[in-house]
């Protein structure tokens, strides 16, 4: 009994080391959406170490963070939408309008420091990467650098040979984003089209980000990309190639995939809590749902009537 006491100290200790000395790598699959996101989120919750972040107050507790593995291999099968996660359907809508371009003129002159605007979209980085806005000498916003469509040329790549690996877009420029405050969190995706035994053709997609909030922020960033793939990526493919695309397995890795501490308690109330007494038709939602499919179609409208009126007003 005593060695077993004295082993169990030893292990015990030697996790504790190892938790100090690496950070925990972690990987999920899973079939669906909503079934990844939260096994990503309990596993993170049960695996992940702690960490002070340079966004911290006073007095807030230390992040869960690790780095992050998570794949779903049916991104369009529900459920889809995870009950928990810190928004509505409009505010998914808007995400996805956002990643389509809705917003990228809300980004900063980067030389005007009393401009408080965003420092990037992702759109912009993905379809004008090479560029950003500056003031000129008169006042007047121009553009600066070189501009390159991304987005069109990996649709370009996949129409002319679907099983490239050379169709992959980037968003970080090291001139802009090693000084700036807030750079971009999503840092590339790469795409790969595969061909069953029946002829179908799927896209597989690989998205890495180098920071990802695991609870105020990831759900809608995995949902609004799997929106971006059919809608910008895999419609247009099919559209040039005459033929239809599937979506394959969404492969997600963040590097620092994290729970601020402030929020481990709403995640506690709102999620973990609730696993044990909570079925997962329960838990999650169907997007494909009529109801819910209407709700999300028709919140477009009073989205772009919502950018229109922020535009007026600054």
């Amino acid at each position: 009994n005593e060695k077993l006491v004295i082993c169990q100290r030893i292990f015990k200790h030697s996790k504790i080391f190892l938790a100090m000395k690496n950070i925990p790598v972690i990987s999920i699959t899973k079939k669906t959406l909503a079934e990844a996101y939260e096994a990503a989120l309990v596993s993170l919750y049960e695996q992940g170490t702690r960490f002070k972040t340079q966004y911290d107050k006073p007095g807030d507790p230390l992040s869960i963070d690790a780095t992050m593995n998570i794949t779903i291999l049916e991104p369009e099968t529900d459920p889809m939408i995870h009950q928990a996660f810190p928004g509505g359907i409009d505010e998914l809508k808007e995400y996805v309008l956002e990643l389509k371009g809705h917003k990228d003129h809300w980004v900063k002159n980067m030389n005007d420091p009393e401009d408080t605007r965003w420092e990037y979209t992702y759109h912009g980085r993905l379809a004008q990467y090479g560029s950003w806005q500056e003031k000129d000498e008169f006042g007047d916003s121009q553009i600066i650098g070189f501009t390159i469509d991304q987005v069109a040329s990996v649709i370009e790549k996949l129409v002319a040979q679907p099983f490239t690996r050379q169709a992959q877009m980037i968003t970080w420029m090291p001139n802009v984003d090693l000084v700036v405050y807030d750079p971009p969190c999503l840092q590339s995706l790469w795409y790969r089209i595969m061909e069953d035994e029946d002829g179908s053709l799927w896209l597989n997609c690989n998205i890495r980000f180098r920071s990802n909030d695991a609870w105020g922020a990831n759900f809608m960033n995995m949902f609004g990309f799997v929106q971006f793939n059919r809608e910008v990526i895999a419609n247009e493919v099919g559209n040039q190639l005459g033929k239809e695309i599937h979506m394959g397995r969404l492969n997600w890795h963040a590097d620092s995939y994290h729970i601020y501490g402030r929020d481990i308690e709403k995640a506690k109330t709102m999620l973990f809590d609730r696993i044990e007494t909570k079925t997962l038709e329960e838990r999650t939602m169907e997007f494909n749902n009529e109801f819910i499919r209407e709700m999300y179609d028709d919140a477009e409208s009073r989205i772009l009537k919502k950018i229109e009126e922020h535009d007026q007003s600054h």
